[in-house]
């Protein structure tokens, strides 16, 4: 049976943790990370959308491992680090609003009943207090770091599934990219450099305006160097994949800059 949608104007109480989490905000490198996936928590006014709770903690909510790999590279970098907080079931912070996948109604096979039968005003209260004050947030620290000349270099970052609607992935990681290769292509030559993986030319995903926001919006449309990073899931499930791939990430990033730099 279907659950009812949500009727109200104010989705977060005030008791609810914002939109977005930010670390090392004025960090001294270059690269400039985000998150979009980062968090699996849902609002106390929709429930659980009417999802049983143990389809929540699989990738339909999350990204698995990407937060705290991304929290582990921030670190290992110095560099910005901005992470969504709640659930890409409220709303998809790599979707623009509007188009069909921003609030899905099915997820891979997994109905979302929470989401049927929204009204207008129930949409714009998750863009006005989830997906739009995460994306303020980037903006503002894009600005900044723009009026003070700070060279910038935006890297997107996510997980995938190791099995998708029964199909293998092989690949350890994807780049991804849309229109600017500048910063995908130097990736790609050196992670494939690397003995023991398997790697992605735009795949399991590639970039494009209706698939993604983040790297149109702010790395397209800004002119800065930019990349999505995909990593498989079960090699980032545990704190040893985490920093074993953040130091990994760390040094092809920082190689990947020194090209990009002599280029």
């Amino acid at each position: 049976m279907d659950q009812p949608a949500e009727s109200i104007s104010a989705l977060l109480a005030p008791d609810e943790p914002p939109a977005f989490t930010v670390d090392n905000a004025d960090g001294p490198s270059p690269f400039f990370l985000t998150c979009d996936h980062a968090g699996k928590i849902i609002p106390r006014r929709l429930g659980s959308l009417g999802v049983p709770d143990s389809e929540l903690v699989r990738h339909i909510a999350w990204d698995i491992g990407a937060a705290a790999t991304s929290r582990l590279l921030s670190h290992r970098l110095g560099a910005a680090l901005v992470m969504q907080t709640y659930s890409r079931l409220v709303i998809d912070s790599n979707r623009a609003p509007g188009v069909p996948t921003s609030i899905v109604t099915l997820s891979e096979s997994t109905e979302i009943p929470g989401n049927r039968n929204l009204g207008a005003d129930q949409v714009a209260a998750r863009v006005r207090e989830v997906f739009k004050p995460y994306h303020d947030r980037i903006v503002a620290l894009l600005d900044s770091r723009k009026q003070r000349k700070r060279p910038t270099i935006l890297v997107a970052m996510h997980s995938f599934t190791p099995v998708f609607k029964g199909v293998a992935r092989p690949w350890h990681i994807g780049v991804l990219y849309n229109r600017d290769r500048r910063l995908a292509g130097i990736m790609l030559d050196l992670l494939r450099a690397e003995p023991d993986l398997t790697v992605g030319d735009n795949e399991p995903y590639s970039v494009g305006d209706l698939t993604d926001y983040t790297i149109p919006v702010h790395g397209e449309q800004r002119g800065i160097p930019h990349v999505e990073i995909e990593i498989r899931q079960d090699l980032i499930a545990g704190a040893d994949g985490q920093a074993a791939w953040a130091d990994r990430l760390a040094r092809v990033l920082t190689a990947a800059e020194r090209r990009l730099v002599n280029a």
